[in-house]
């Protein structure tokens, strides 16, 4: 896998650029300051005033990820809240939003939905066909949740751009260890950094990084009026993961492109999703491909079969944490994705342990 370097503001004695593994390994650590308030220093506000502008913790990981994403960035208090943010603060009542089809379920219905009622004109688009259809906002999803489509990102950013729209790029399933969208054109990255970027399965937030200042600030004003920062605890579960992030993005990457070989080749499995299968243009962007995949059996009885009969991995949602977790997605948006979607995510385990929990459950539904 290619290795990356990044810019680095640290104490090191040697290199302007390092490896991530090594910006991250020495990342600050600081202690979780959980005070609402902080006392004015001579009579004025300064950087860190009042929790739902700014607390200290925050801030370390936020000059962490600037540096991981090569632009400046925010958390906020979910992946959702992160989208809410972007719409809300960059676009107008009517704007057109172009949404990738076949991503995360949950920004297309949050779009459609409550943000819907704001007057959002919302379309989907297939970001594997060319240039996205004309929008105020184009939102792209490489290694697309579930059905792992992956876009051509600097053509599709270009046509975007010239059509006169701003571009964001949902990266939560790769992370900047695999992938830095920013580098592309994009005008922003999201993460649900509840997943992979904490990877504990024990925090909620979200994160934003820009590619310019102005778009940071107009950001951060309404992330300090609407309050959808994250707490300090999660922040820090965030800089407590991003420590291992380079290691478990590889390792997650491996099992899950070999498991994606061995599924291939399994009676019961009628498709495999994973970029890592001979995807020529993903592989022109990321290092590698992340932990998520998802294949297809005959039918919504025969994944819940699966999911039933499964021992180690976890019938659970989310994604990206060190434990495997699996679902059969058509119970969380049925006219979108085939019946017999199972969405596996793949974690740290060893993977003929994980392999035969799968051979098995499989097995089950293949004798029935």
């Amino acid at each position: 896998m290619r290795t990356l370097r990044v810019a680095a503001r640290c104490t090191l004695p040697y290199a302007a650029r390092m490896e991530i593994d090594t910006l991250l390994a020495h990342g600050e650590l600081p202690p979780v300051d959980r005070a609402t308030v902080h006392p004015y220093a001579g009579g004025e506000p300064g950087p860190v005033y009042y929790q739902r502008h700014a607390h200290p913790v925050g801030l370390e990981a936020e000059r962490l990820l600037a540096e991981l994403e090569g632009g400046p960035a925010l958390l906020f208090s979910s992946g959702a809240g992160a989208t809410t943010a972007l719409v809300l603060a960059m676009l107008g009542p009517g704007a057109r939003v172009a949404v990738a089809e076949g991503g995360y379920w949950g920004t297309f219905s949050l779009l459609h939905g409550e943000l819907g009622r704001w007057g959002l004109e919302v379309v989907g688009f297939d970001q594997t066909a060319g240039a996205p259809p004309p929008a105020d906002l184009v939102w792209l999803e490489p290694c697309a949740n579930p059905l792992m489509s992956f876009p051509d990102l600097a053509s599709a950013i270009e046509a975007a751009h010239g059509s006169g729209a701003r571009v964001v790029v949902d990266n939560t399933v790769l992370s900047p260890a695999l992938l830095r969208p920013l580098e592309h054109g994009a005008d922003f990255v999201l993460h649900s950094a509840s997943k992979i970027l904490t990877g504990h399965h024990d925090a909620l937030l979200g994160a934003v990084a820009c590619a310019r200042e102005a778009d940071h600030a107009r950001l951060a004003a309404f992330r300090t009026a609407s309050g959808i920062v994250a707490a300090p605890d999660p922040a820090w579960l965030l800089l407590r993961g991003l420590k291992t992030l380079p290691l478990r993005a590889r390792r997650c990457s491996e099992t899950a492109l070999e498991l994606s070989r061995r599924l291939a080749g399994h009676p019961s499995v009628l498709t495999v999703r994973y970029p890592g299968l001979g995807d020529p243009v993903a592989a022109r962007y990321a290092r590698a491909f992340g932990p998520l995949l998802s294949f297809d059996v005959a039918g919504a009885p025969e994944a819940l079969a699966v999911e039933r009969s499964l021992r180690l991995i976890e019938n659970a949602t989310s994604l990206g944490g060190v434990s495997s977790t699996l679902e059969a997605r058509a119970r969380w948006e049925a006219d979108r994705v085939p019946a017999g979607l199972l969405r596996l995510s793949v974690g740290l385990e060893d993977v003929e342990d994980l392999w035969g929990d799968l051979r098995a459950a499989l097995g089950g539904i293949g004798s029935a």
